[in-house]
């Protein structure tokens, strides 16, 4: 069932935004998109992005979603797409440097200017979406069948068309009203 087995977005927190039509209010600001991208631990707290660097987030994001579509849909990615994410995971070195502070002792952490740490977190964002799309779960990959959704999900189930409980909630609840309009039109 829908509830029963993780959606993309479970199971891929850092692409987690790619698939809902909610996420889109998540980037739709500067300060949305750094509280989204501190509260996936993909920025320090004390982070403060640029519009240019949600620019950036949102672009990715739209890649992202057309290389998903494309999956799902079992066609051929743009290109245009494809070398987006290219870009985002080749822009910045993968390791974070070693460092020390007397709170936190010894601990990983990107040490850079707000871009390259926007640069960063697209790179794991990058990673992570196209770890799915290689990896053995990528056939998986199905648009949710409910109207108007736009999001993805594994398709872990046979019987699974939804991305959530809330759509198939939704798609039940609307076909006693297709049938009863059906038979207003016909009587």
């Amino acid at each position: 069932m829908a509830g029963s087995s993780p959606s993309p977005r479970e199971s891929n927190s850092y692409s987690a935004w790619c698939y809902a039509t909610g996420a889109s209010r998540k980037l739709d600001s500067p300060e949305n998109a750094t509280q989204w991208l501190i509260s996936h631990n993909l920025v320090p707290e004390e982070t403060a992005l640029l519009a240019h660097c949600q620019n950036q987030l949102t672009t990715l994001r739209g890649n992202l979603r057309a290389i998903f579509a494309a999956r799902a849909d079992s066609s051929v990615p743009e290109l245009r797409a494809l070398e987006g994410v290219n870009q985002a995971l080749t822009k910045v070195p993968s390791a974070p440097l070693l460092r020390h502070d007397p709170q936190a002792g010894l601990h990983r952490a990107q040490q850079h200017p707000v871009t390259q740490l926007v640069e960063h977190a697209m790179a794991q964002i990058a990673e992570d979406a196209a770890s799915l799309l290689t990896g053995d779960q990528a056939g998986l990959i199905a648009r949710c069948e409910a109207t108007p959704c736009n999001r993805f999900l594994l398709r872990t189930h046979a019987r699974r068309y939804w991305c959530s409980t809330r759509c198939g909630d939704r798609v039940r609840a609307a076909r006693p009203y297709a049938r009863k309009q059906g038979r207003d039109r016909a009587g």
